[in-house]
């Protein structure tokens, strides 16, 4: 059932099973499987996922190329709500471990506001990421191209790169160390914009030219191209630099605020779980961008299916087995 302010009185009192943290791909797996399990589950979503502004997804098993981020979420919404789940549009604002519950307060509305807590005996985090984009004026062109061949993952989106000349926008030294290299299995033809923000020490700046590829240190004004394939960048002093795609490296936002009054192993800004991507807290989960590992939409839905199946298997054992009870022998 969709949520909303004027019928969210009527589950105030109730306690989910669950409650899922994000609308993304995992986040819908996860309640999918939590109510095929017959758990009571709630997503709670602030809108737009990662995955949402994917333009094409080339890289899920059965779907056609061409398929938008955006479809498979409203495909997979349905789906959930088919089963009755119940989905409220809102932004997590912070989870208390009351002991057996968690309470989560919840802001629904950007204007005129209003806050209400829900409570549930599992968390699943799903809430993702967002990744930094290069810093321009008015953002000049940046989400026109941003999601056709400006990419972001390397491991999604290095096969479209295939020996073609890509621009690799770093956000930092160590964004370069750690994946221009790799990059180069795709493509060989490689220039890195810094956009001024940081400077490159003379080593690696020695390696990268033992490699032919180039560094560009002035700040960009804007992208060029033309329905949303990106051609190249100008700078700030006129050169246009020509490109045939990107990809940006400039770190990322871990959506995880809500969560920083629960004392949670991580390591970097991912959460540390197990193989069931139960994290160091037994009744919180994280799966997808969160947790360490893959960012991959089909990953994140696998994750999704195991942190349900855990969650189940959990309640289950503490439920015990159901008896036939037309069938018992009366012991009299």
């Amino acid at each position: 059932m969709q949520i909303s302010k004027i019928n969210i009185s009527e589950r105030l009192d109730h306690v989910y099973d669950a409650i899922i943290v994000g609308g993304g791909a995992g986040g819908l797996s996860a309640g999918i499987y939590l109510q095929r399990y017959r758990l009571s589950s709630l997503i709670i979503d602030k809108g737009k996922a990662r995955s949402f502004w994917m333009q094409e997804l080339h890289n899920y098993l059965g779907l056609p190329p061409d398929t938008p981020g955006r479809v498979l979420l409203q495909q997979g919404k349905k789906h959930y709500e088919s089963l009755a789940g119940d989905f409220l549009t809102a932004y997590v604002e912070e989870v208390v471990d009351e002991g057996d519950t968690f309470a989560v307060r919840v802001k629904v509305g950007r204007q005129n506001s209003t806050y209400f807590v829900l409570h549930s005996k599992y968390l699943i985090a799903a809430s993702g990421i967002i990744d930094h984009l290069p810093s321009l004026e008015n953002m000049q062109n940046v989400f026109e191209y941003a999601g056709y061949n400006l990419h972001v993952c390397m491991v999604c989106d290095g096969y479209e790169m295939i020996d073609k000349q890509c621009g690799f926008f770093a956000g930092s030294e160590a964004s370069i160390e750690e994946m221009v290299f790799n990059l180069s299995w795709f493509t060989p033809y490689i220039t890195i914009f810094t956009h001024g923000l940081f400077t490159v020490s003379t080593e690696l700046r020695s390696k990268l030219q033992q490699y032919g590829y180039r560094l560009v240190e002035t700040p960009i004004k804007r992208f060029l191209g033309q329905n949303h394939h990106m051609s190249g960048v100008e700078l700030v002093d006129g050169t246009v630099v020509e490109l045939e795609t990107g990809l940006i490296s400039m770190g990322s936002r871990y959506h995880n605020t809500y969560l920083q009054r629960i004392d949670l192993e991580l390591k970097g800004g991912n959460l540390v779980t197990d193989k069931m991507c139960r994290t160091s807290h037994p009744r919180i989960f994280a799966i997808g961008d969160l947790k360490v590992g893959l960012n991959q939409v089909v990953i994140a839905a696998g994750d999704g299916a195991l942190a349900a199946t855990q969650i189940w298997r959990d309640i289950r054992r503490s439920f015990g087995v159901r008896c036939w009870q037309e069938n018992l022998i009366s012991n009299i």
